[in-house]
This record gives structure tokens, C-alpha cells and sequence, in this order.
């Protein structure tokens, strides 16, 4: 095998393990114990919309952190961090800090009552900050409101027949009327909201937020049919009063439906996550003198090819005829997907039969065993 001069290490995060730059740097560690001292290893932490999209942008668009008290999805104070750089006023935010399933436990998921209030109070923080660019990721969501209680935040006003505020959730959308948006937070319009999305669902049907994501935020049956009819009348209102149709857009079933919110009251740009990523990041401009790209996620499987990381890593990189290397925590049925796709070769971090706990505690070590051993199968002459 030719020299390996140069290595661009470019992996997601794996949940509830390590952070993408945590994956970065021990398959760095473990290439490092084979590979000569003069190969040089370029560290790019990835997201795709999901949790992580703000701290793998930080360090790239040299920001800081900014940490303020917001709701969480069932109206609890908690702290919540988003990324702001100064030096282009933009703010980084993951709508998991403040609304994401991981905040509430599991018997406590009720996406009837969830709200997304707090990410809209991460917005207004950035804008009072000055940010006139806001790259918002929208994974990892607990909510099914639509985006209501992110714009109630925001200043809009979600009314009844009576004209009476509805509750916070996604079964009040039944009882929606009229929407009043005269209070909207005005700085919002001189700001452009990016929005990284990792899935492309339309808002409502088979396909549709409450259909394909309800169960997984604590939907039974029948209240994923709820939701669904919350949001249909939802999008027959703002259909109704703002002549706009959002609800085959992809991805406006995003987030609960926080896509199609965003799409129709703050004309917010919706794009694949981790194509937002590689732009910020430079990542094709990085990656020219590259040899090889390692990538990775915790599961690589037949979903892995739908704008995941991975995918979007080796997109990039094929077009320069560079060989990309993805390690995951576990792989799924119909990971082989992904040879269609431009990656070589597919290796599990997974050394031998364990527990959850034990590959969650230990990612970090059978990371860096995983990545030694690609290390020596890259010097084979």
C-alpha cells in the first residue's frame, strides 16, 4: 500500500458513549501506536443535524458558549448552552438542549403535553445577542407540537375558537383557530435560520412526524392518531390564514413538526445536516490532500445511506477518489448498503460479546484497538 502521508478523521458522535470529537481523538490514538510519526491526522468532529451539531461546529467557527435557563419539554427549568461567534454573529443551537428526549425520563414521555418552548427561548437569547445567522440543529427531539411552544417563545399566540391561548402540546393543535404572529420577536427578521435536519419526513400521514417518530416520544396508538389530527389542523390553519402550504415539504415533519413551523412562520432554510457540517467545516477543502478519511457512527445499518454522517463523509470524499474507512459501535442489518455509497470498508468497534454498559463505559478504548488495527492493515506492502 502506497504511503499514508495524511489522514482526515471525520466521525459523528456515538450516543450516550462519546462525542465526535471523543471518537476523533482515540481512533487518532490508535492509529498513532502503528503509523510513522510524519503522517499527519486532521481531527474534524461531524454531526447531522442530531445532538452534537453545536459542538462540532464550536471550535470550528471559533465560538463560545453561552448558558441560559429554559424550559425543558414538560416546562422545567433547566440550564441549556448554545455555540455564538462573535466574530460572525452566528449561534449554534441543538434543539435537544433544551427539547430533547434525552431530558425527560422514560415514563415521563408524553408527547401530547411535550413542549418546544424552550428552543424558542434559545433563539430569542441569540438574537438579544446580536446573531444574524442561526444554525439550528433539530434532532433528537421529544415534541410533537408542531414548533407552537417555540413560537409562543417567540411572541406568536396560538388561539382558540374562544380566543383563548391553547396549552402547551401537540394534542392542543386540535383545538386551534387563529394564529396571532403580530408579536413576533422582531429582530427575527434580519436574521437567516439554517436549519440541519436529519431526516426528510413530510409533516403528516404514513410518512409523517407523529407516524414515524410519536412511538419512540411515548405515543401509544391512539395517540399517534391524535397527533397526527392535532397536526393536520395545524397546517389547515396556517394553510387557511397564511395561504402557505408546508406540510409535503421534506423535513417539515422534522422534530415533531418543528420543521414545517420554522419553514412557515420564520422562513428558515432546511438542509441536510450534515451538509450543513461539511460547509462550515471547510471539510472538501481539508480533505484534498488527504490519503484516506476515517468516519463512523454508534450503529452503521440499511438507514445509515438517508444523509447520516457516514454518507455524507464519503459523498464528499469519493469525488476526489479518496478511500473512506467508517467505524461503528455496532453494525445493523443491511449495513453493506453503504459500499453503494463510497465506502471501502465497514469495521465494528466491538472486540467480543459484552454488555451495553460495558461497550457504552469502554468506547474509547475499543475504539482505539479497532483503529490499530486498521493502522497495520494500512502498512501491508
Amino acid at each position: 500500500m502506497k504511503k499514508i502521508n495524511k489522514i482526515v478523521i471525520a466521525p459523528d458522535s456515538f450516543k450516550e458513549s462519546m462525542s465526535a470529537i471523543e471518537v476523533a481523538e482515540a481512533i487518532e490514538q490508535g492509529l498513532a501506536r502503528v503509523l510513522p510519526d510524519t503522517t499527519v491526522f486532521d481531527k474534524i468532529p461531524m454531526a447531522d443535524g442530531g445532538e452534537g451539531t453545536t459542538e462540532a461546529l464550536v471550535n470550528t467557527l471559533n465560538a463560545g458558549y453561552q448558558t441560559i435557563t429554559v424550559q425543558n419539554p414538560l416546562a422545567q427549568n433547566i440550564n441549556a448552552s448554545y455555540g455564538f461567534s462573535h466574530e460572525t454573529n452566528t449561534a449554534i443551537i441543538d434543539m435537544a438542549s433544551a427539547s430533547g428526549l434525552d431530558l425527560i425520563a422514560e415514563k415521563d414521555k408524553n408527547p401530547l403535553i411535550t413542549t418546544s418552548y424552550g428552543t424558542g427561548q434559545l433563539i430569542n437569547d441569540a438574537v438579544k445577542h446580536g446573531a444574524k445567522h442561526i444554525i439550528l440543529g433539530i434532532g433528537g427531539s421529544a415534541t410533537n407540537d408542531g414548533g407552537m411552544g417555540m413560537l409562543n417563545a417567540l411572541g406568536c399566540q396560538f388561539l382558540d375558537s374562544n380566543h383563548n391561548p391553547l396549552p402547551a402540546g401537540g394534542a392542543a393543535l386540535a383545538q386551534l383557530a387563529y394564529i396571532d404572529i403580530d408579536k413576533l420577536n422582531p429582530k427575527l427578521a434580519n436574521t437567516t435560520i439554517e436549519v440541519a435536519c436529519d431526516v426528510t419526513n413530510p409533516l403528516l400521514g404514513e410518512y409523517g412526524a407523529s407516524e414515524i417518530y410519536g412511538r419512540q416520544k411515548g405515543a401509544t396508538e391512539n395517540m399517534v392518531k391524535r397527533l397526527d389530527a392535532a397536526l393536520t389542523r395545524y397546517h389547515d390553519v396556517i394553510e387557511q390564514q397564511f395561504n402557505i402550504s408546508v406540510k409535503d415539504i421534506e423535513g417539515a415533519g422534522a422534530a415533531g413538526g418543528l420543521g414545517a413551523g420554522l419553514l412557515a412562520f420564520l422562513g428558515a432554510k432546511l438542509s441536510k445536516g450534515i451538509d450543513i457540517v461539511l460547509k462550515e467545516t471547510q471539510f472538501n477543502k481539508r480533505i484534498r490532500d488527504a490519503d484516506l478519511v476515517i468516519t463512523g457512527e454508534g450503529k452503521i445499518d440499511h438507514q445509515t445511506i438517508y444523509g447520516k454522517t457516514p454518507i455524507g463523509v464519503s459523498h464528499s470524499s469519493q469525488k476526489l477518489n479518496i478511500p473512506v474507512i467508517a467505524i461503528a459501535g455496532s453494525l445493523g442489518e443491511g449495513y453493506q448498503a453503504v459500499y453503494e455509497h463510497g465506502i471501502t470498508s465497514v469495521f465494528s468497534i466491538l472486540q467480543q460479546p459484552c454488555t451495553l454498559s460495558d461497550a457504552l463505559q469502554n468506547g474509547p478504548y475499543y475504539m482505539a484497538l479497532t483503529a490499530e488495527n486498521i493502522a497495520r492493515l494500512l502498512l501491508i506492502k
